[in-house]
């Protein structure tokens, strides 16, 4: 087991240690000859060194008895470097974030160790003699409180463990301190790039007391114990006085600390090995109990079945017989070892060596998916960075797709096959391609020490580029596929994330484009391409045209694609919130430019032959113009006669730098909108009437015999009316809803001016005249005129 930079570049490897009581050795020794011709697994003697009642798996010199330990030979007690003192301190206290990664450092170098001994072994097969399975066995001891980590890999002799153990990394340790305080007084980063090999001491994040016991491979190794504290400036060397405890490799037993308990729990570890570490190309094996159903005689149904049995030879008065046994499933709890990490890395191998079956399998295991990809890319980068990667387009969007602020989780990112951290998905993919899942394994990525934190370098720079290359190259094969279902799925799923993807990736915006999909009026039922529009073109067309609208319907209704549709022109319909945003930053498709319907300037191809005919009928229409920019003041920037319009009697343009109707009302609807901006943005409203409206000729007319009280009302309606239908909202929908229901009253009462309508509703009423009554005169009333002095 690896424990340093130093000792996995050397391919030395930490060890661990076991406890044991030395009557155990006692035990086992008269079988000990047998076993070995046998050549029993790794996993077996641990098993049978283990079979008596649960005790702290530390060292046997620790534990055995007063008259043993005087026979074991005198242990060394070395003490730190002041540094690596330092250094460990840093380590325990401040490196690590999750102390729960102690179980990947440890099952790395473990890793590791194994290699070692593999590589060895093909030049020295008399190596693996009498233990020849490569593994690593990992158990947990709740009465002990402690968890053993145990391999069969290359192990380590007494100078090994100084080497390796009592200096840390003896060629860097004083440098890399050299180094932090440099970095510090120059005021740089605190994130360390992981030169320097410190995964063993992790152990302390969870242990105050670490015992490793180690043999090396050379004949003659002997087993050798290393123990430590945390907090001690001290560390013991000492040889193990059960020599038989194993045959080759290393054992690490960790003495939990009281915070620490619960992690000596099987199926806790299992989980981390499962995070962690599940890609290890040799098997992980876990100590844990598992229910196996088991079948047991049912005594109650039994016991009925009898009595019914008794019954019925009572009744016929015979002997009654024996009933068989009723069986039932019970479950029983079984101890063994299983094997952990039983997904293979699929992408350590060659890319057509592997099935789509494989593939998919992996997909859905590693992401927990149900359903198969809908495209996947496996491919290898070589040179002077390394790296192996496979990227999947999931079958369907996630639940909280919405949430773009949200990390993904998506990419997995690996180190020689070790689970390093799935939370660099900013720094290895653009938020638009969060979708996109997979793995990166790569032993060139530049790390801290915990490696917990990415470093922003040439290297990370390197593999996004091609992550982000390969990807997009993925969407454009599912594109360009057979029947197009599969990239349909696609677009209904992950569209939005590449609109995203062509408003903020101004390097890849022009790929981007071309996978980019809309309705339009001639493709109303499914969606269409920017190429597959520029195909259908009409000659001489020199732009592309585009109507935002909420929907395909109010697309198609809006005034501005009138004429348009009615020459043949075909116009995209963008119904979707951020199409306008993503066209607008586009500006161009190739070398054709994406025009706006809906705003000024608009220029037909084929016009040019129309512009006496034009100046002409400005002219013409002067006066109505004059008076409706008059009547309308500030609410519009100008009135002009428009050349958009068939149907419709006006509309309402936007200038060109501004806002459009859609843009305007999607920004209305922003929660944390700044009504600042809205006011700076908003686009100034252009009125264009339709010369050949007959509402418009029939105001002209009206302004000639001069009765403008009648215009003034029909201009206000005719304004209101064409906000709505360009798509900006009414100021005041209750004085609106007034001038609809005059104008009704006006049809029902045969014709009647509106301006006097409006005016006898608004005047006070006056009570009817009553004529004079008068009355006879009296006699007797003396009030009367006659009576009167």
């Amino acid at each position: 087991m690896a424990l340093s930079s130093a000792a996995m570049r050397g391919g030395l490897a930490s060890s661990r240690c076991i406890s044991g009581k030395a009557v155990q050795h006692a035990l086992l020794a008269p079988v000990q000859p047998i076993l070995r011709s046998l050549a029993p697994s790794f996993a077996a003697q641990h098993v049978m060194a283990t079979q008596q009642p649960r005790r702290s798996m530390a060292c046997a010199a620790a534990e055995a008895p007063e008259k043993e330990a005087a026979e074991a030979p005198k242990e060394e007690t070395h003490t730190y470097a002041a540094e690596v003192d330092r250094l460990m301190d840093m380590i325990v206290n401040s490196l690590y974030s999750n102390r729960e990664v102690f179980l990947r450092e440890l099952i790395s170098n473990a890793s590791d160790a194994l290699d070692k001994a593999r590589f060895v072994s093909l030049t020295k097969p008399e190596l693996l003699k009498g233990r020849d399975q490569l593994e690593i066995l990992i158990r947990a001891d709740k009465d002990a409180n402690t968890i053993t980590i145990e391999d069969s890999g290359i192990g380590m002799n007494r100078e090994a463990l100084l080497e390796n153990l009592g200096t840390i990394a003896r060629s860097g340790t004083r440098k890399f301190m050299e180094m932090v305080k440099e970095q510090k007084a120059a005021g740089g980063s605190d994130n360390l790039i992981g030169q320097f090999g410190v995964g063993f001491y992790s152990s302390f994040l969870v242990a105050d007391r670490v015992v490793v016991q180690s043999r090396g491979v050379e004949e003659g190794d002997q087993v050798w114990c290393w123990e430590a504290k945390q907090g001690s400036h001290e560390y013991k060397l000492y040889l193990d006085p059960n020599q038989d405890s194993m045959i080759r490799g290393s054992r690490v037993t960790l003495h939990l600390k009281e915070d620490a308990a619960e992690l000596a729990d099987p199926v806790r570890l299992a989980r981390l090995i499962k995070q962690y570490s599940q890609f290890i190309s040799f098997p992980i094996k876990l100590y844990s109990m598992k229910k196996e159903p088991i079948k047991v005689i049912d005594e109650d149904a039994t016991k009925r079945k009898q009595d019914a049995e008794n019954k019925i030879a009572a009744e016929k008065t015979v002997d009654p017989k024996t009933v068989e046994p009723v069986m039932k499933t019970d479950y029983a709890e079984a101890w063994d070892w299983r094997v952990e990490n039983e997904n293979k890395p699929i992408w350590t191998r060659n890319p057509k060596e592997v099935s789509n079956e494989d593939y998919n399998g992996f997909f859905k295991q590693t992401f927990s998916e149900f359903l198969d990809p809908l495209a996947h890319v496996h491919f290898n980068v070589e040179g002077t960075i390394e790296f192996s990667s496979i990227l999947y387009i999931p079958g369907m969007a996630p639940f909280d797709q919405q949430a773009m602020t949200q990390r993904s989780k998506s990419i997995k990112l690996f180190v020689k096959r070790v689970f390093i951290s799935d939370e660099f998905d900013d720094d290895l993919m653009p938020r638009y391609l969060s979708f996109v899942k997979g793995v990166v394994d790569s032993s060139d990525l530049p790390l801290n020490v915990s490696r917990e934190i990415l470093q922003e370098s040439r290297i990370v720079r390197v593999i996004r580029k091609q992550l982000v290359r390969r990807s997009i190259e993925m969407i454009e094969d599912l594109a360009g596929t057979e029947g197009g279902e599969d990239f349909k799925t696609f677009w209904e799923a992950f569209g939005r994330n590449l609109k995203i993807g062509v408003i903020e990736d101004t390097e890849n915006r022009e790929r981007l484009s071309k996978l980019l999909r809309f309705y339009s009026s001639k493709s109303e039922e499914g969606l269409t391409s920017l190429t597959d529009y520029t195909s259908r073109m009409k000659e001489g067309q020199k732009s592309i045209y585009y109507m935002a609208a909420d929907n395909i319907q109010g697309a198609r209704a809006a005034p501005f694609v009138e004429k348009l549709v009615s020459k043949g022109l075909e116009v995209l319909y963008l119904t979707d919130a951020i199409d306008e945003a993503v066209v607008t930053n586009m500006q161009k498709f190739g070398e054709l430019e994406l025009v706006d319907v809906s705003k000024e300037g608009l220029e037909l191809e084929g016009e040019e032959q129309d512009k006496g005919k034009e100046e002409a009928l400005a002219k013409e229409f002067d006066v109505v113009v004059q008076y409706l920019k008059k009547t309308l003041g500030d609410r519009v920037e100008k009135v002009t006669v428009s050349n958009r319009l068939t149907d419709s009697p006006c509309a309402l343009v936007t200038s060109k730098f501004g806002w459009s109707a859609n843009m305007e009302r999607i920004m209305r609807t922003q929660a944390l909108g700044d009504p600042r901006s809205m006011d700076y943005m908003k686009g100034r409203k252009i009125l264009e009437i339709n010369p050949e409206s007959d509402i418009i000729m029939g105001i002209k007319n009206l302004l000639a015999d001069n009765q403008e009280d009648q215009v003034r009302d029909l201009a206000e309606l005719l304004y209101e009316t064409a906000l709505i239908t360009s798509g900006f909202q009414v100021e005041s929908p209750k004085d609106y809803a007034f001038k609809v229901f005059t104008l009704m009253k006006f049809a029902l009462s045969g014709g009647q001016d509106i301006g006097e309508e409006r005016a006898e509703a608004s005047s006070p009423s006056q009570p009817p005249a009553v004529e004079a009554e008068v009355m006879p005169v009296d006699p007797n009333d003396p009030w009367g005129t006659g009576n009167r002095n």
